[in-house]
């Protein structure tokens, strides 16, 4: 039951941000690889990337990937805040009665690796559909699928079952990172709210200031992680299944630094934040309310 409330929780708040998820991932993929200045700027900032690809491929395309998104967020994070649930329910991320930084941070992260394991494929799926667009304003690779159905079977049908994971080198420390951010975050925010006595104890306010507060730490401690997982994702690969522009987690890392600068390892900064955000914010509040809910039930 706790894989299906962290599964739940996460598509709830997918159903709100996967047009924020389009618009973050367009920005990531502009320039890429390329200096300030040489390329044409599709997406000026968030509001007007929002814009632009409302106005060319129309509102069904701000909901782009948005299936594989559900997917991902259902399994992916069915088992991290599954895992996480069981771990701290089993009293292991507190010391003499309070919440340990150290082990709230190790089991985020280790909730998170066995998380982005497990949802990699549809995470691939998801990043080709949502670059996908009209050529005026095109950015990245351009896959061409017609669905994750479609998808799933093309890549296997040319790369093998290992295809499906391509990308998850950096995918790992991505969620990795993130969730062990999010979640000592997230934890230790709360146990603060509460001490403070800003709300009282079982308010519905009190996970949603955590989430808050999380949410900021959150994309400052994975933007650069997301960008370099979204391009390997997103980039064409050779027959073999080999990228033609990066080797790796580091050599896409490494280029990027190089060619754009510490700002191209914060591309979309504004975008992630819109997204990522809110997403943490409903998702850990979702999260938290529907374990209070079926405690209840119980």
């Amino acid at each position: 039951m706790d894989f299906i409330l962290g599964g739940g929780a996460a598509c709830g708040a997918c159903l709100f941000t996967n047009p924020l998820e389009v618009v973050k991932t367009r920005m990531q993929l502009q320039g890429e690889l390329k200096s300030r200045g040489t390329y044409q700027v599709y997406y000026r900032n968030v509001f007007h990337a929002f814009y632009t690809i409302g106005k060319v491929d129309g509102l069904a395309g701000l909901q782009k990937g948005l299936v594989p998104g559900l997917f991902y967020q259902f399994f992916m994070n069915g088992v991290r805040l599954g895992s996480y649930a069981i771990i701290e329910s089993a009293g292991y991320i507190h010391t003499n009665g309070r919440v340990s930084a150290v082990k709230t941070t190790l089991a985020g992260a280790s909730a998170g690796v066995v998380g982005a394991v497990m949802g990699s494929p549809v995470y691939l799926v998801k990043t080709h559909l949502q670059s996908q667009s009209t050529s005026s304003i095109a950015v990245g690779h351009q896959h061409r699928h017609e669905g994750m159905i479609h998808a799933l079977k093309v890549i296997y049908r040319q790369h093998g079952i290992l295809g499906l994971w391509r990308g998850s080198s950096a995918a790992i420390p991505r969620v990795s990172i993130g969730s062990a951010t999010q979640l000592s975050t997230f934890s230790s925010s709360k146990e603060l709210v509460v001490d403070l006595k800003v709300f009282p104890q079982d308010s519905w306010l009190v996970p949603l200031s955590a989430g808050l507060i999380s949410s900021v730490m959150v994309v400052l401690a994975m933007t650069p992680f997301d960008v370099v997982s979204t391009r390997l994702y997103n980039q064409p690969v050779d027959h073999l299944g080999k990228g033609q522009l990066y080797k790796g987690f580091s050599d896409c890392f490494s280029k990027t630094l190089k060619k754009e600068g510490l700002t191209g390892l914060y591309k979309g900064l504004g975008a992630s934040y819109f997204r990522l955000g809110p997403h943490t914010i409903l998702s850990l509040f979702f999260w938290d309310e529907l374990r209070k809910l079926y405690q209840k039930l119980r």
